[in-house]
């Protein structure tokens, strides 16, 4: 029977909400419904134990994870009924003097989940360097840059171990849809002249975003892959809950210089999306481990909008 992947989590928002909900979820179901890969490497979607987790609210450190999940302000809804987890929520990092005291409580952790807000890069390279030191994988999937960083990614080469980053592409989101949209455009032989993106979502990751876009954005232009692409500004709209609304436009021109206009609409639960793709990028992640593949998993590249190589 193979050995299940022992995960720790850095923040207790909706994204890990989504994550805990949905492994449950499927093992009691069987379901694959939603769900990319039925196995990594023999490792099934329910082969995935959270054994440790990090956060910085008083309504949720000291708790057990199954009850801070549901502490507000995080609004993913329930999909599942959960047991006490009896993993209790440790208080995050701080600053670097408190790497040490990190990489203690990953002391048998195989890989850290780095799901803080984005716009935190020396926080999220503090607990980069707790992995390294507990020896464990480390994911990275906000838009701060570490597995861009070169010598962060060195450092886990050196050690023998894997670092996946940087800022996940949703399983089905803006980015993956406007990105395959003007992949088509070209392949059809259609000439772009514009096109722009507008996200709006009612999540605290949303709202931290919306607060400190810098490194999002450049994020989502890597992920597009399109210069021409213009990002608004992020949109906070508390009512909208776990759910994210996007427009996308494209202004293109076809045979004999006609013009050709299209504009979508999307609707998805972007905790869903995230979970989604952090299921898959954790087995990846254990396998590399295992393996003894070291430093940054090409596996991951599809899965990620900015990995190494990408402008930070």
């Amino acid at each position: 029977m193979i050995e299940k992947v022992r995960v720790a989590v850095v923040g207790v928002g909706n994204n890990t909400s989504a994550l805990v909900q949905g492994i449950a979820f499927y093992r009691e179901t069987g379901s694959l419904i939603g769900v990319n890969r039925a196995e990594i490497a023999g490792l099934g979607v329910g082969d995935v134990d959270v054994v440790a987790a990090f956060a910085l609210s008083g309504d949720k450190v000291g708790s057990d994870l199954h009850s801070a999940i549901f502490a507000p302000p995080n609004n993913f809804p329930r999909i599942a009924s959960l047991a006490p987890s009896g993993v209790t929520v440790q208080r995050g990092l701080v600053d670097m003097a408190e790497v040490d005291r990190v990489a203690s409580v990953l002391e048998g952790v195989e890989v850290v989940l780095y799901s803080a807000p984005s716009g935190r890069t020396d926080t999220a390279r503090a607990y980069a360097a707790a992995a390294l030191k507990a020896g464990a994988a480390f994911i990275n999937t906000t838009s701060d840059a570490v597995a861009r960083d070169a010598g962060c990614l060195a450092r886990f080469e050196q050690a023998g171990l894997p670092l996946i980053g940087d800022d996940l592409a949703s399983q089905f989101g803006t980015s993956v849809l406007h990105r395959t949209l003007l992949r088509l455009l070209e392949e059809r032989g259609l000439t772009l002249v514009s096109s722009y993106q507008v996200n709006l979502g009612g999540t605290e990751d949303f709202r931290n975003l919306a607060e400190n876009p810098n490194t999002k954005k450049q994020s989502k232009v890597n992920a597009v892959g399109s210069d021409i692409v213009q990002m608004a500004p992020l949109g906070y709209l508390p009512q909208l809950g776990s759910e994210k609304v996007a427009h996308l436009n494209i202004e293109a021109r076809g045979w004999g210089g006609t013009a050709v206009s299209l504009d979508v609409k999307l609707k998805v639960h972007d905790p869903s999306g995230a979970a989604g793709v952090n299921i898959d990028l954790l087995r990846l992640a254990a396998d590399a481990l295992r393996s003894g593949r070291g430093g940054y998993v090409e596996e991951a590249a599809a899965l990620l909008k900015s990995p190494p190589g990408t402008a930070v």
